[in-house]
């Protein structure tokens, strides 16, 4: 076996994305859909593939990214056979390449291969419909761009691809001819909740939060959390890097950034609030005083599986949600000195230009830091807003420009990361 190593408004063009799904354009042919899941070893990936096992019939997956994790990488090609594969690094290529030995040749993929180029080939694999983004951090930057001038239909998990480059990958999506389909349960629920609302009837989108597994503590009782109890998140199962955000808010963040580039509607009409229950996922509240809320159970695999259906409605999945039951929901504001993350991320998002793409930069690598065990978790956000003063924000006109803030930011977070550990 040969192996390679390897224009409208934001708003006009969303209202036409949502136009298409109501009136059922884009029908199946009869023939599965070709699906490639970046990430496919994540949280994200592996709920994807669950709904894919589910629908054999309706998506053939041609393509698997991983990150490092060779051995349940392994797992997924022997069940779901794609034509690409591509990892991280060599050393998980040459793990991965040993334990293939095992399958017989015609059920081994017929590209393989390890970094960004490998990774690239496989987003943009020819029977590919549908892109799965779910690689964490930067690192889907450059596969989601290339997926997008593709003319694929991004399924989009990935937060930082939108908040680093948002300009460059909107231009990706005009010019290739692709799309966009949030996969974060409160972009599927803001999207689900515009629906058919036009722009001058919006007052506000409202996205909802967890507070994370510290919600309950004040800032002084954060000096003493481990990371054991950071990931102890009180309403969902998630990636490591998802659940120390959550728990300083900078998913939040994140999303208001994402949301403000998605819908086109401006920051200081995005607001957060905390919300206890994480069953009310986005709520739109219009001129006329009435709310649109989208609710459902905390269950990732419906928006994952509304992404890879539309834009036709999917079949019934999971336990349905009982009102009843739940009996109340709760809502508290965002208190701005307890949760410092959020308003950096407003912060970066009024700055433009590279700030965004500095901000999120700096947030993995403090988050990194306080996983390893080399920064403590109250001293994340302070890393992050040192970055952010120091850097003098530039048009993110083009790729190439992004890159070199992402890398500015990573090395001066290192050093900050340094400085306080020390």
């Amino acid at each position: 076996m040969k192996r390679r190593r390897c224009g409208k408004t934001v708003w006009g063009r969303w209202m036409m994305d949502t136009h298409r799904t109501e009136t059922g354009a884009g029908s199946r042919s009869g023939r599965p859909e070709g699906l490639v899941v970046l990430g496919s070893t994540g949280s994200i990936g592996t709920q994807t593939l669950d709904v894919v096992r589910r629908h054999p019939e309706r998506f053939r997956v041609v393509g698997l990214v991983a990150g490092t994790n060779d051995t349940l990488l392994y797992d997924q090609i022997r069940e779901f056979r794609p034509d690409c594969v591509a990892v991280k690094d060599e050393a998980s290529l040459q793990r991965l390449l040993l334990k293939l030995h095992a399958l017989p040749e015609p059920r081994r993929p017929r590209e393989i291969g390890f970094g960004p180029e490998a990774i690239a080939r496989c987003a943009v694999h020819p029977e590919a419909v549908r892109v799965m983004s779910a690689l964490v951090g930067f690192a889907g930057v450059r596969p989601t761009l290339a997926a997008l001038q593709a003319g694929k239909t991004v399924l989009l998990a990935n937060k930082e691809t939108l908040v680093a480059a948002g300009s460059v990958v909107r231009a990706a999506e005009a010019s290739g001819g692709g799309r966009i389909v949030p996969v974060d349960s409160e972009h599927a629920a803001a999207r689900i909740a515009l629906r058919g609302q036009p722009p001058e009837a919006v007052l506000r989108l409202v996205l909802t939060a967890s507070g994370g597994a510290f919600r309950h503590l004040d800032r002084a009782a954060l000096a003493d959390v481990t990371v054991r109890d950071a990931l102890r998140h009180p309403t969902w199962r998630m990636g490591k890097k998802l659940t120390v955000d959550s728990a300083t808010l900078m998913n939040k963040g994140l999303e208001v950034i994402e949301a403000h580039v998605l819908f086109g509607l401006p920051l200081e009409r995005i607001d957060v609030v905390l919300h206890d229950e994480s069953l009310v996922h986005a709520m739109v509240e219009l001129k006329d005083g009435t709310f649109v809320a989208v609710l459902g159970p905390r269950d990732m695999r419906l928006p994952i599986q509304q992404a890879l259906f539309d834009p036709e409605s999917p079949p019934a999945l999971g336990e349905r949600l009982d009102l009843a039951r739940i009996g109340a929901l709760h809502f508290r504001p965002v208190d701005p000195a307890r949760y410092p993350a959020l308003g950096l991320a407003y912060a970066a998002a009024r700055a433009g230009g590279t700030a965004p793409a500095v901000l999120s930069a700096a947030n993995e690598v403090a988050v990194a830091a306080f996983l390893d065990g080399r920064l403590p978790f109250a001293a994340i956000e302070a890393v992050v807003e040192a970055v952010l003063a120091a850097h003098a924000p530039v048009p993110a006109t083009d790729l190439e420009t992004i890159e070199a803030a992402d890398r500015w930011a990573r090395e001066r977070a290192r050093a900050e990361v340094l400085a306080r550990s020390g």
